[in-house]
């Protein structure tokens, strides 16, 4: 595993800020030559702490008007049911992030929907409709202040 000393620190920071900046820009950044950041960044990579790079998406463009986190509450606390409940989100769209928690939920989802009526439609529809589910807390965003993936 790579050492996360305090220059490692910053790369990470500038390239979670940006990871298509250059190679030659990082390094400035960062107060080391090319070279060395490559090398840094290459084993930062390697040893699996930078998982992956990908694009930061406009919800608003791709036609999000809703954003809510749901807890779920399963009635059967057994493998299968948490099996079946899982398995079933990996089909639906509406669902980006599905979290196994403790306390009295079983379950957190963050959903996006196009509109009331198309969340109403999932809720009802779709995810009342999951066996095994007995609870479902809507929490719809009304903003988000810090929020570090955008």
């Amino acid at each position: 595993m790579a050492k996360i000393d305090k220059i490692n620190q910053y790369i990470l920071r500038e390239l979670s800020r940006d990871g298509r900046m250059s190679n030659l820009e990082l390094a400035d950044r960062v107060g080391l030559s090319p070279s060395a950041c490559l090398r840094r960044v290459q084993e930062l990579e390697r040893s699996g702490v930078i998982a992956g790079y990908r694009a930061v998406l406009n919800p608003a463009a791709l036609g999000v008007g809703i954003v809510a986190y749901i807890g779920v509450g399963l009635g059967e606390h057994s493998k299968a049911a948490q099996e079946g409940f899982e398995n079933a989100l990996q089909q639906v769209p509406e669902v980006v992030e599905c979290h196994n928690t403790t306390g009295t939920i079983e379950y957190l989802l963050r959903v996006e929907c196009a509109d009331l009526p198309a969340y109403k439609m999932f809720h009802t529809e779709v995810l009342g409709m999951l066996p095994h589910v007995t609870s479902i807390t809507s929490y719809v965003v009304l903003g988000s202040p810090k929020d570090l993936r955008a």
